[in-house]
């Protein structure tokens, strides 16, 4: 567990420098692509590309394209609408949708989940209740699209690292998780990318390296392993201490105009429906047993 708690803190400032730096200003297909690679750079030199099996191979490229290359593509495009508090509010759902989708592979399934849910967006509603506008609902639409992906590759990494027979250090196969992860950015850049839209600055250069080698290479690398090493409640439970983390940062630094009171209203509500999933995970747990 204190590898996700460590990966916490070092994601709690990724948020930020999206929002503040990126965002709007960076082609955000450029900054995916540019993260992406410098994260597979970092990898390729440990890749055994003899002893990996094709289909363990194929796996987790195809976890890293759903995982990165996906969730990242919702991820940045949801900046463009909504504040970095809303969207790491927003990312409370991925709990809820971790424990569905592997409900959904044990061939289960906790109908809790979906009033869990509605409380969550009642939550996310509340929080800008005056402004619901299209830009709003894309945004929140974006980052849910973004958690589900997200959900659905830390789930089935843990899964997949749980059965292999494959003795290799993760360290030796993490390489094509990035590699995975290339093969969707590269044509989305090239089909939907705006080259007129590059970084301009040092700064916005200097933070993509840090987002791409640290956040994203040694981030998500740890991330993973870390959840080969918890049960998936506590994975769902790591999720979520990214918020209280994220907003802390955001506003002590960046964002000390935000609307507190509304944000602590929207995200009460939104704990209360991580709390409501809880039980109804306990709920269930209960009546298998």
């Amino acid at each position: 567990m204190w590898i996700l708690l460590a990966i916490t803190g070092l994601w709690a400032f990724s948020f930020s420098l999206i929002g503040v730096y990126l965002a709007g200003q960076v082609d955000s297909w450029f900054s995916v692509l540019m993260r992406i690679s410098l994260a597979m750079l970092v990898f390729l030199p440990f890749i055994k590309f003899k002893q990996t099996p094709w289909p363990l191979a194929l796996k987790l490229m195809a976890i890293g394209a759903c995982q990165l290359g996906i969730m990242y593509g919702f991820y940045y495009q949801s900046f463009l609408h909504l504040s970095v508090p809303e969207v790491l509010l927003f990312t409370v759902m991925t709990p809820i949708y971790i424990a569905v989708i592997n409900d959904l592979l044990e061939k289960r399934f906790n109908p809790g989940f979906i009033i869990s849910a509605l409380v969550a967006v009642a939550g996310a509603v509340s929080i800008r209740y005056q402004g619901i506008d299209e830009g709003f609902i894309q945004g929140f639409l974006l980052v849910q699209g973004a958690n589900l992906s997200f959900g659905l590759g830390q789930v089935a990494y843990k899964r997949l690292m749980a059965k292999t027979e494959v003795k290799l250090p993760q360290l030796t196969l993490f390489g094509w998780f990035f590699i995975g992860a290339f093969l969707v950015v590269l044509p989305c850049f090239l089909a939907l990318g705006n080259i007129e839209q590059l970084p301009s600055t040092p700064t916005q250069w200097g933070i993509l390296v840090y987002l791409g080698i640290v956040a994203s290479g040694f981030g998500y690398f740890a991330w993973n392993k870390g959840a080969t090493l918890v049960n998936v409640g506590a994975l769902a439970v790591a999720n979520n201490l990214l918020i209280p983390a994220g907003i802390l940062v955001n506003v002590l630094f960046w964002n000390r105009d935000a609307d507190i009171t509304r944000l602590a209203i929207g995200g009460g509500i939104i704990i209360a429906a991580l709390y409501l999933n809880e039980w109804f995970v306990k709920r269930q747990d209960a009546k298998t047993a």
